[in-house]
């Protein structure tokens, strides 16, 4: 029996991962607010290696409209310009000499449902593990099954692990309702 509880108890820190991970991504699709997490996908060549913009510089939320990037040094100003620039977020930084300015436009209709759509996928990317993290602990149920465990041990695993990927998928749609509304309110 401890068998069966450790193959749930993996399986449950499995789909907690993937809905913390499904946090975390979500913090990063825009909605409407300036966030310093917006650039953490962004990378700039620091010597010759890639790196993170938020490793080689400050960044911080002044309002909700309008980022700053102050870097480390000076001389970065301009790589990570052109670093967000390129990162296709549809941010426009303005270098001042000391620090990039980033005065987030208004989202449109259109971009809002787009980052609706990217939300969405997420949310999706985030059942897709959870649904394989169930089927991965049903096959541990059924070699358990030919070592020894008796049927109804078998299928009574097999429930609480169902519904336990009900719990975990229905987190993940309302996380994605939540955003949804975030970026939906005007």
């Amino acid at each position: 029996m401890s068998d069966v509880n450790s193959v749930y108890n993996g399986t449950k820190e499995a789909m907690s991962k993937a809905l913390s991970r499904l946090e975390d991504e979500l913090t990063k699709i825009r909605a409407g607010k300036a966030n310093p997490t917006m650039l953490e996908s962004v990378s700039v060549d620091y010597y010759g290696t890639m790196t993170p913009v938020i490793q080689v510089a400050n960044v911080t939320a002044t309002d909700a409209k309008t980022l700053t990037v102050q870097a480390w040094e000076k001389n970065m100003l301009n790589p990570i310009a052109t670093a967000i620039l390129n990162s296709n977020l549809g941010l426009n930084p303005q270098n001042n000499g000391e620090i990039l300015i980033i005065s987030l436009p208004a989202l449109t209709e259109e971009r809002r449902k787009e980052f609706v759509k990217k939300a969405r996928g997420e949310a999706e990317n985030a059942k897709i593990v959870i649904r394989n993290a169930r089927k991965d602990a049903n096959e541990s149920i059924k070699k358990l099954q030919k070592d020894g465990l008796s049927e109804d041990e078998a299928k009574g695993a097999e429930g609480k692990i169902q519904k336990l990927t009900d719990e975990y998928v229905t987190k993940a749609d309302s996380i994605a309702d939540a955003k949804e509304q975030d970026i939906m309110r005007v």
